[in-house]
């Protein structure tokens, strides 16, 4: 018998204890059968990005996963623990662009293909490396059954899922404001937007009435968004309202006569106020509706127009909805956000306008990728309904009733399937999840990305639409919606599902497969959304998708698991 080394050294063990799991087949799980009473653990991986090596923090977490799995496995139970990999979306896209930057090529100049295949090299090598460092650590994955998000069954998850939701209209094509990137180009959930503290200024800018008997002055951190404002604002419990109802001011620099309006939501000054906002305003809010989300909101309660001024670079442009330029705007026409500002601000002073500036430290969304501020910008967009009850009701309801508050009868456990199931520990996330629920809005899920699952929905723009065209393609098992976009243009969209959604439909016409149904809407004009969804959508999806669901008897490596 061998003696016991006096040092334990890794390199000596690991690759022959390596081995002899492999060798044995010892983390592979196998289903049971159906009345198979040996119980059952499984873990999904949490799936790392493929955009770089694994770092101390993964090693601590899949550690914590490892002692779970094998603590379960040794007392007996049927365990699996799959593991896998994320496209990560943005990050992945972004991470590939700088490699090929430093070589001197452009994603633009080398196409949507190219640029796919260069970041699937790329997806490739990393996910190796992943895993191999997996295996370093000793994890007792299950290796045979690693996922990747964008794998086939996957993607087929993903697809079954958004059908559904756009067949039951909980997606939908909106113009609405978004959190935009304007360095990576696309928009950006609320969870991708992390906060900052900066320090700026407040600028006190007079805006004259139109009737030439004053004027009134508004504070604002983004003076360069002024020339999309469409009416100032006043609280209705300001003691000036009343003798400002009815009037306009003329909006400096750009010329257009915009009303004032009356909002509750304008804070009214009050320099001894214990409310910070009180002691900086004027109690007059300039409004710009298309690059600003509380603007957006009163807006919409008081019909105003809505100017985007700004490009997706976030330079100010009149290609986007504003018109009518004056001379002295034209100069402004192609200036960064930065540039504008500065140049406002200068204008400002020289007419006589500019009435003080203090500074104002202040919190601003940036990018969480390019580390850049969000530009609020005006865009059509790929939205989940999350605010429908179908949706953010269903999810409220399946909380233990002793686990809620003050919600309204509607929104209590009922007897569907599922209410009143969800328990949290600690109870004060309960909280936490109602509240993030009872606050939440409607998901943005359309990137503006080539690395993704692209969103499978074919467009056209048409002056008409036959009554009959939208019954071609729902009888072909597809979905189908329409939209006006103008007074004089309507879109119209087409869901196409995955084949083996598809070939279960209950349809009037079987003659088509996706790939047929897919060349008979391009040959009729329809063309494929560009977009990418956003990477959550995926992986919201990773623990049902990566077992076959919807349909695990089309993937035979899957059958059972989803059981079990």
């Amino acid at each position: 018998m061998s003696k016991l080394a006096k040092k334990y050294v890794p390199e000596d063990v690991e690759a022959s204890m390596s081995a002899r799991w492999e060798d044995a087949d010892a983390f592979h799980a196998r289903p049971g059968a159906d009345h198979d009473p040996t119980p059952t653990y499984s873990v999904v991986i949490p799936p790392p990005n493929v955009t770089a090596a694994l770092h101390l923090g993964h090693a601590l977490n899949n550690t914590l996963q490892d002692v779970l799995v094998r603590y379960h496995r040794m007392r007996g139970f049927n365990t699996m623990w799959m593991p896998g990999t994320d496209h990560a979306g943005i990050a992945t896209q972004t991470v590939v662009e700088k490699r090929l930057l430093s070589q001197g090529i452009k994603r633009l100049e080398m196409g949507r293909e190219a640029f796919i295949e260069q970041t699937q090299k790329w997806k490739e090598e990393y996910e190796a490396v992943i895993l191999s460092q997996l295996k370093a650590m000793g994890a007792s994955c299950d290796f045979d059954r690693t996922r990747f998000t964008m794998d086939e069954m996957c993607a087929t998850a993903v697809r079954h899922a958004f059908f559904i939701l756009f067949q039951d209209g909980l997606i939908y094509r909106g113009k609405r404001l978004v959190n935009w990137d304007p360095v990576t180009g696309t928009a950006l959930s609320d969870d991708e937007v992390e906060m900052e503290d900066v320090e700026g200024n407040m600028w006190y800018l007079q805006y004259p009435l139109e009737d030439g008997s004053g004027h009134v002055t508004v504070a604002t951190t983004r003076p360069e968004t002024m020339f999309g404002d469409t009416a100032v604002a006043v609280n209705p419990d300001d003691p000036r309202a009343e003798a400002l109802r009815g009037k306009n001011v003329v909006l400096p620099i750009v010329g257009r006569v915009i009303p004032i309006i009356e909002d509750d939501y304008v804070v009214m000054a009050d320099p001894e106020s214990g409310d910070t906002k009180a002691q900086i305003a004027t109690g007059f809010l300039k409004v710009t509706p298309a690059h600003d989300p509380n603007d957006w909101d009163i807006g919409l309660r008081h019909d105003l127009p809505v100017i985007n001024v700004m490009a997706a670079d976030a330079s100010i442009s009149d290609q986007y909805g504003w018109d009518e330029i004056s001379d002295d705007a034209r100069p402004f026409i192609g200036l960064t956000r930065g540039d504008a500002r500065a140049k406002v601000v200068e204008w400002f002073e020289a007419a006589g306008l500019l009435e003080e500036v203090r500074d104002y430290s202040h919190s601003v969304g940036h990018s969480y990728r390019s580390h850049v501020p969000i530009e609020p910008w005006l865009s059509d967009q790929w939205y989940v309904a999350s605010t429908d009850d179908r949706l953010r009701g269903s999810a409220l309801r399946a909380q233990r009733p002793d686990q809620v508050s003050d919600l309204p009868p509607e929104l209590m456990a009922g007897d569907a399937n599922g209410d009143g199931e969800l328990r949290f520990a600690p109870t004060r996330y309960a909280r936490s999840y109602q509240q993030w629920h009872e606050n939440i809005r409607d998901w943005c899920i359309s990137r503006q990305l080539w690395w993704g699952h692209q969103i499978p929905v074919w467009n056209r723009t048409v002056e008409s639409v036959p009554d009959t065209t939208g019954e071609r393609w729902t009888n072909a098992g597809a979905a189908y919606s329409v939209r006006r976009i103008t007074d004089a243009e309507i879109v119209e969209s087409v869901c196409v599902p995955p084949q083996g959604t598809l070939q279960r439909a209950d349809r009037a016409d079987t003659s088509m497969d996706e790939v047929a149904l897919i060349t008979a809407l391009e040959a009729e004009g329809f063309t494929r959304d560009p977009d990418v969804l956003d990477t959550w959508f995926s992986s919201a999806l990773w623990p049902m998708s990566t077992m076959g669901w919807p349909y695990p008897e089309d993937f035979p490596e899957t059958e059972g698991l989803l059981r079990a």
